[in-house]
């Protein structure tokens, strides 16, 4: 389909294949790689400013740098060239503009009437400086504060009349024990009269996230902050993962879109709303009336006629298929324009024209840029290669679009995607001095045949040095996935990272089981309701479809994985016979039962498991035949459990249940346990700590033959 393709990793590769110099992938250099964050390009399509995040593995903290770039002056041009990623194709190199700042984000181009300014979040000055909004001229002189409200703010995003700012900040509106009995000043209690009390990994602060905007004058000069949520005990972005996409300026920036929850059972419910409220304040409408599912990220069309938004069907299904709405603003006419799509739709982008809308989709073990035609409802696929690519913005004057682009083998880089010609061409390298020395895994596609017929689709990522013509064995890790709706696509990631694994030594089988979406909503639903069931039968087929592999040692086995995938590996260890040696559960589902009472959105274990456990006979029994607890006196493969205290979505009794199960039977077993983590380590330090522990307890029983010396 691409006329060309800049595969980054392939081209690497070849670079790499002769070098003397060849290193590997370790937790260590996990650590040096720089990350690109948010990115967006200049009004006149002309300049790209984006993010850089390093870490300081001394200090246990990250700086982030505001780089600047300019794009390539005739995209037209590049049209039809395959051109090799180091020449970059004139695109001229980055330059900082702001560098090594702590808690630098919220980054937005401003079409100001003085000129195209840059505006984003950073603390003040000060040891205990909150962030507020600051502008810069791109072009020189000194970053200008604009806010000064004493909570701080968030989610930062420029209204593209250039007329105003609006942010988030968090508005205490609930009494504590202490406010409520003031005369005991030292109690330390909650009074908690209702579920989603904590969620994820924070308890319920008191306060609400809302949106304020501020207006500006000719001189770029910020009027007082006006909140436009005033007492609504809601928040946007909706928590946990909500952001500033949440919440979207009208282009005469008259207007905002907002994303509301406005239910009585938050913890049951995932109807989410789209809500218009003027600049100004005032009544807020509601235009998703009777759509009980999610429905969120409101984008206005460039000419101000419609607004898309995603929008999930079915109440209380977090993984529902993604649907892209459109509302006619003059009429209020409300359609779907992907009705026939089998597949799920992410970050609407619309066409400069307003005739079209962009998006990424889960696309068979990849992710892929699509566009749709707004009437016609035609659709076509924009990008290909074995990339997971995410939408930044169209580019004004241009058929191209910014991406953010991935693979297993390289994490994200800024790429151009040309919409008439299916073309990629990565425009940034920020890793490029660390990956000039780094010796490749090679990444393959395997299917194997489920047990009801149907074929499997499976990543296989081979160590640097695996020669199938030599009789060398190597050990295998099975990698269980989470969600458990969520596609093994080419990510790259700073924890469950398979080239790093591959690069210890390891062949990785990544399975994309049933209930994992890029193979159709029939594959993506099956696991609800069934999840000891056809999904783990998958994953079983799928490692004995490996083993039958001579090169793969069945004696050095190992099954790993998280969340989801640590109920997989919990699962496995009591049903998997004598398939694995060694097993890894990273904030995994030990005890369904337990799990329901303890964790806090119910609406995921009501749609998944059919309600609570109490329900009825039927949903008991399905409690009962898929707990990983019920198969405990089956144990007998090394385990190593990891869970974060601050884990709420899989309380960190999971894990000492299960640690406790191993333990009193005498299986060998390790608990690593974080106080200040969630469901995901985070922290720099102990992301490492990870790492040099989670190949310690593989190699213990699995480690890879070291090749004789020469």
């Amino acid at each position: 389909m691409m006329r060309a393709t800049i595969h980054l990793a392939i081209c690497l590769s070849l670079c790499l294949a002769t070098s003397l110099r060849a290193e590997r992938l370790t937790p260590e250099k996990l650590w040096d790689l720089a990350r690109i964050g948010t990115a967006a390009v200049s009004p006149d399509g002309r300049q790209v400013a984006y993010l850089v995040s390093r870490y300081d593995l001394a200090e246990n903290h990250s700086t982030v740098s505001l780089m600047l770039q300019d794009l390539p002056s005739d995209l037209d041009a590049i049209e039809g060239k395959a051109i090799a990623f180091e020449t970059r194709l004139s695109v001229s190199a980055a330059r900082a503009i702001l560098e090594d700042v702590k808690g630098l984000g919220g980054l937005n181009w401003l079409n100001h009437s003085s000129g195209a300014k840059l505006v984003y979040v950073a603390p003040t000055d000060g040891e205990d400086g909150k962030p507020q909004a600051w502008m810069l001229d791109p072009a020189g002189g000194e970053p200008r504060q604009l806010t000064d409200i004493p909570e701080g703010i968030g989610n930062l995003k420029a209204s593209p009349a250039g007329n105003a700012i609006a942010f988030t900040v968090d508005v205490t509106m609930d009494e504590t024990v202490n406010e409520i009995y003031e005369d005991l000043p030292k109690a330390d209690a909650r009074i908690i009269d209702s579920l989603l009390y904590r969620h994820w990994n924070a308890w319920h602060d008191f306060a609400y996230s809302h949106v304020h905007v501020v207006t500006l004058d000719d001189q770029g000069q910020a009027g007082e902050p006006l909140d436009l949520m005033r007492s609504l005990k809601a928040d946007c972005p909706v928590p946990p993962f909500g952001g500033a996409e949440q919440f979207e300026f009208s282009p005469d920036g008259m207007e905002l879109a907002l994303t509301l929850k406005l239910v009585n059972n938050p913890a049951e419910s995932t109807d989410t709303g789209v809500y218009l409220v003027p600049l100004s304040g005032g009544q807020m409408q509601n235009i998703t009336p009777g759509m009980p599912g999610y429905d969120m990220e409101p984008r206005y069309s460039p000419d101000g006629r419609y607004i898309a938004f995603h929008s999930m069907e079915r109440a209380s299904f977090e993984s529902d298929r993604n649907r892209i709405m459109i509302y006619d603003r003059a009429g209020g006419a409300l359609r779907e324009v992907t009705s026939g799509l089998d597949q799920t739709a992410h970050h609407a982008t619309w066409s400069e024209d307003s005739q079209r809308l962009f998006f990424y989709s889960e696309t068979r073990g990849t992710t892929q840029v699509y566009e749709i035609d707004v009437e016609s409802a035609a659709l076509r696929q924009v990008s290909d290669g074995r990339f997971d690519f995410s939408l930044v913005a169209a580019i004004p004057n241009s058929n191209w679009l910014l991406v953010r682009q991935q693979s297993m083998l390289r994490p994200t880089e800024l790429a151009l995607v040309d919409t008439t010609a299916a073309q990629v061409v990565t425009i940034t390298d920020v890793n490029g001095e660390l990956y000039q020395d780094l010796e490749l895994p090679r990444i393959e596609e395997r299917f194997f045949a489920a047990t009801d017929g149907k074929q499997i689709h499976n990543w296989v990522i081979l160590p640097p040095d695996y020669d199938p013509e030599s009789d060398r064995q190597w050990p295998m890790l099975t990698y269980c996935q989470g969600g458990p709706q969520g596609q093994i696509g080419q990510w790259f990631s700073y924890r469950w990272n398979f080239h790093m694994m591959a690069a210890q030594g390891y062949v990785v089988l990544a399975v994309n089981r049933r209930g994992l979406p890029g193979f159709g909503r029939a594959w993506n639903d099956q696991i609800s309701g069934d999840w000891g069931g056809q999904a783990m039968q998958d994953i079983l087929a799928a490692t004995d479809g490996m083993l039958a592999d001579p090169k793969i040692d069945r004696e050095r086995v190992a099954a790993i994985g998280a969340s989801f995938g640590g109920y997989t590996v919990y699962w496995l260890m009591g049903n998997a016979e004598n398939r694995f040696c060694s097993m890894i559960a990273h904030c995994g589902v030990f005890n369904l039962e337990s799990m329901y009472g303890s964790t806090e959105e119910l609406f995921f274990v009501n749609w998944d498991m059919g309600g609570p456990y109490w329900k009825s006979e039927q949903v008991a029994a399905d409690y009962a035949r898929f707990s990983p607890h019920k198969y405990a006196g089956n144990w007998k493969t090394p385990l190593l459990v990891i869970h974060g205290e601050k884990d709420f979505r899989v309380p960190v009794t999971q894990g000492m249940e299960a640690f406790t199960a191993a333990q009193t039977q005498g299986v060998p077993s390790r608990f690593l346990y974080f106080p200040e983590e969630g469901h995901w380590v985070l922290s720099p330090q102990n992301g490492l700590l990870w790492g040099r522990v989670f190949f310690d307890w593989l190699d213990r029983y699995c480690k890879p033959e070291q090749p004789a010396s020469p």
